[in-house]
């Protein structure tokens, strides 16, 4: 077989690199030679190269601390506004990053608010989008590789570099989404609004609800959180939390007071219009 295929794979703090070459272009066998197929009729070997993943640990707790200053001072530049947590591997063609766009779209333009998301791709690209479409100021903190993302990377495609962070510990980057969200004074207009997501979503989904049941968020007023249940995706999960109430581990209604479930947009924005005394507002967007 002519030529070299290769692939990657990335291994803990480890980046594999494999390429796969021809027998004859491998003269001394080795253990990192790893003959892979016996019947194909040209047989090849698998050689991995090792090399070191785009990540420094902290090497002191001051390191993360300054970083979370600079989530705070692009916070404070930008503005507090809606927060966006979601998914960062849908497709622009599913019908979930379509409704987010138009969510991100109407919110912002309902609230005059800045636009919040970890400025990744998927959901949160979608976000970003409809607030611009909006006319509306975005505002990201992106960690250097998401789940879909093989290379790391410190650079957005196409927001401007003073709107955005780029993190390196994921603690200061979950310090700055929450502190997006926090109402100092009654006209602070903000949200959390969490689409579908996999592990990293329902980990920011559920620390920010700690926060706000146990009252540590650091706000003075309300923060209106939103589950945007799209096609019963969250179903499951809110089950699952039933029978939490069911066994003892939550009390009756304790989530409900704290967050609004929505199946569709409309009724997101409805819940924020009223939740703001936006009512007017949103018939005036919607006729």
């Amino acid at each position: 077989m002519a030529g070299v295929l290769s692939c990657r794979s990335l291994v803990g703090n480890f980046r594999w690199d494999f390429e796969f070459l021809p027998d004859t272009q491998i003269r001394t066998p080795s253990l990192s030679q790893i003959r892979i197929s016996r019947l194909h009729p040209s047989p090849r070997v698998a050689v991995c190269r090792k090399e070191s993943a785009d990540f420094v640990g902290r090497r002191s707790s001051s390191e993360v601390g300054k970083e979370i200053q600079k989530c705070y001072e692009l916070i404070n530049r930008l503005g507090r506004g809606v927060v966006y947590l979601g998914s960062s591997r849908i497709d622009p063609c599913h019908p979930h990053y379509i409704q987010a766009f138009e969510l991100g779209r109407e919110i912002a333009k309902l609230l005059d608010c800045t636009t919040w998301t970890g400025a990744g791709p998927g959901l949160m690209d979608a976000a970003i989008k409809g607030a611009l479409e909006a006319g509306k100021p975005v505002g990201g903190l992106k960690i250097g590789r998401e789940a879909t993302e093989w290379i790391a990377s410190s650079i957005h495609p196409y927001l401007p570099s003073e709107t955005y962070l780029t993190c390196r510990f994921f603690s200061a980057r979950k310090h700055g989404l929450v502190d997006a969200a926090v109402r100092n004074c009654d006209s602070d207009r903000t949200a959390i609004v969490a689409f579908p997501g996999g592990v990293g979503t329902l980990d920011e989904i559920f620390e920010i609800l700690a926060l706000i049941q146990l009252k540590r968020i650091g706000s003075k007023f309300p923060v209106p959180f939103l589950l945007m249940n799209y096609d019963s995706f969250y179903s499951r999960l809110l089950d699952f939390l039933d029978d939490c109430e069911h066994y003892g581990a939550l009390s009756r209604g304790e989530l409900a007071s704290i967050w609004k479930i929505c199946s569709d947009n409309h009724e997101a924005l409805a819940y924020l219009a009223e939740f703001y005394g936006l009512s007017s507002n949103l018939d005036y967007m919607l006729n």
